[in-house]
């Protein structure tokens, strides 16, 4: 009955929140772990999951050696699942409420300098169909700061040459127009024109970015595709669609934007998830200042150093008055 309960909440992610299959695969594989948790529990119905039950998964996690941020993600897509399971009344309340997630360290996120960028742009073959097709989806990452998934679910009526923009689907089944520059534009219009109908081949799809076989890229292909152009611009951090997504928004932010008109080209929801790339520029202001400014690094006027100033000023006051005396006494 458990695991009945599980593909009902899959079908629910899949068919009204639009989840990706990255997003249903991990809910039904960590889920999945907790009901094989209940199962030596001797827990066999939702009622006899309380706070307790919960707490001794916590415990066994932790005995695992889960990281903070695995144990944090599990918490969160069980309290998701139970929320569910209220709403189909399967639930009388969330177990998952009684307990909180274990604080994580602040990480801000990591991004491409200019320059990384443009070598990363320059690193695919555009005279080979598959590279124009690379180049076309770098371009379209930075250029537009989509997710990866809104990416390769592109077809082609949902690109507007004309106006420059890209209706994309995101998460909660949300549609939301991205805009695009010229050079990704053109790389984008290059690519469906000339290398698509090649890789298409006699295949039939409205899919915009397609394989070798002529069916659509997936998510993993896109990250292997990244992996790739990174080692070969010789980019030694990671480089992942996220990352762009990342690097989107600080460079939008380092240009002057404001924060609510890039909240609303990445599609948050809350203003609140993209203040986080504020710290990021105020990280890369401060690292500038210290390495830029003369008054960052010189010695600091302690109060000892002012007194030891104001000795040696007296000192060099009285050696010319002695000096001055000196030359008085020659003259008369």
């Amino acid at each position: 009955m458990l695991e009945q309960h599980l593909i009902s909440y899959m079908n629910h992610l899949s068919a009204e929140k639009n989840a990706s299959p990255y997003t249903l695969r991990n809910y039904r594989r960590e889920i999945g772990e907790f009901l094989d948790f209940l199962k030596t529990q001797q827990v066999s119905s939702w009622e006899k999951v309380d706070k307790d039950v919960v707490r001794g998964y916590l415990g066994w996690l932790g005995q695992q050696s889960y990281a903070k941020t695995s144990i944090a993600r599990r918490l969160s897509e069980l309290r998701s699942f139970c929320r569910y399971l209220m709403r189909e009344r399967i639930l009388g309340a969330n177990p998952f409420d009684a307990v909180s997630a274990p604080k994580l360290p602040k990480r801000l996120p990591r991004f491409l300098s200019p320059q990384e960028v443009k070598a990363l742009l320059m690193a695919p073959d555009v005279s080979e169909p598959q590279g124009m097709r690379d180049y076309a989806i770098l371009e379209l990452l930075y250029a537009a700061g989509m997710r990866v998934s809104e990416l390769v679910n592109l077809d082609l009526g949902d690109v507007d040459s004309a106006r420059a923009q890209i209706k994309v689907l995101g998460k909660g089944n949300k549609e939301r127009l991205v805009l695009i520059g010229r050079p990704a534009l053109r790389a984008a219009m290059s690519y469906i024109r000339e290398a698509r109908p090649k890789l298409m081949g006699r295949k039939t799809s409205n899919a915009i970015f397609l394989n070798r076989f002529g069916t659509r890229l997936t998510v993993r292909s896109v990250q292997m595709i990244l992996e790739k152009y990174a080692k070969k611009a010789a980019i030694n951090s990671q480089v992942t669609p996220h990352v762009l997504r990342h690097t989107f928004a600080t460079h939008l932010l380092d240009g002057g934007a404001d924060l609510r008109s890039v909240q609303e080209l990445l599609g948050h929801e809350s203003l609140s998830t993209t203040q986080i790339y504020t710290h990021v520029t105020q990280a890369r202001a401060k690292e500038v200042y210290m390495k830029s400014h003369p008054g960052a690094t010189r010695g600091a006027r302690t109060p000892e150093a002012v007194h030891g100033l104001a000795e040696e000023s007296e000192q060099r006051a009285a050696k010319a008055s002695d000096t001055m005396k000196e030359t008085d006494a020659q003259k008369t």
